[in-house]
């Protein structure tokens, strides 16, 4: 059945298990959303309006479906990615070390995580203000996958399929230089040092780190990290000096 999902879907460049993935699905759960064989509840219903680029309402009135109200699932407040922002931080840490070996689409996203949590933490504010789920390997920014298409479409960057280790892995080269015009010297400032204390370690030493990290703890799996918690990080992933009690 071709439904309206469907076709957003489509009109922005995504598979279907890359829609999947930024949803916290497995491929078949999906299929069965996309064609309206099951119902989508609150929290898909924010991100599939995020991954579509367009107003909760906008897509409730659009979309025409009923959506289910789940009690269990904490609903909370998604940030205003400001996407402009995450194109130029992706191309600034691509232009520092994206031809490291290690520098593959995964540790992107742990690395985005902790510049955009740890950015909360230290100053209250926004950096990029992505919406990341919890899944297995880490936090995962929602955005990226239709953030990196659109970005290959204006000639941006390209995206490369490598292998590292045995494993596949994707790597995105940098056609155009960061507008760093877009970026505060703080939030510079604020990326170079994460990029210094974190790019040198494996994926899987920042999965495991992303793993003691109190947004993720909390989080129930493939639901929204709440930045809020950062303020209840162990001494390991804590980047803030507080006030003695």
């Amino acid at each position: 059945m071709v439904t309206w999902i469907y076709n957003k879907r489509k009109a922005v460049g995504l598979s279907q298990k890359q829609a999947a993935e930024m949803l916290g699905l497995s491929r078949p759960t999906y299929l069965k959303l996309e064609s309206g064989l099951v119902k989508t509840n609150l929290q898909q219903n924010d991100l599939l309006a995020r991954i579509f680029g367009m107003s909760k309402e906008s897509f409730e009135r659009n979309s025409n479906l009923v959506l289910e109200k789940t009690p269990e699932v904490e609903v909370r407040e998604i940030p205003k990615e400001n996407e402009q922002k995450f194109e130029e931080v992706l191309l600034y840490i691509l232009s520092k070390i994206g031809s490291r070996p290690n520098i593959g689409q995964t540790v992107l996203y742990k690395l985005l995580y902790f510049i955009d949590f740890d950015y909360y933490e230290k100053f209250e504010e926004q950096l990029i203000g992505a919406t990341y789920i919890k899944n297995t390997y880490g936090p995962t920014p929602v955005s990226f996958a239709k953030i990196v298409r659109r970005m290959e479409r204006r000639g941006r960057l390209v995206e490369v399929t490598s292998k590292y280790f045995g494993h596949e892995q994707k790597k995105y080269i940098p056609v155009v230089e960061a507008d760093v015009v877009q970026l505060s010297g703080q939030e510079l400032k604020h990326i170079d040092d994460t990029i210094d204390r974190l790019a040198h370690l494996s994926a899987k030493q920042l999965s495991d780190l992303s793993h003691i990290d109190t947004p993720w703890r909390v989080a129930e799996d493939k639901q929204i990290l709440n930045y809020s918690h950062v303020f209840y990080r162990p001494e390991e992933t804590s980047v803030r000096e507080y006030e003695p009690l």
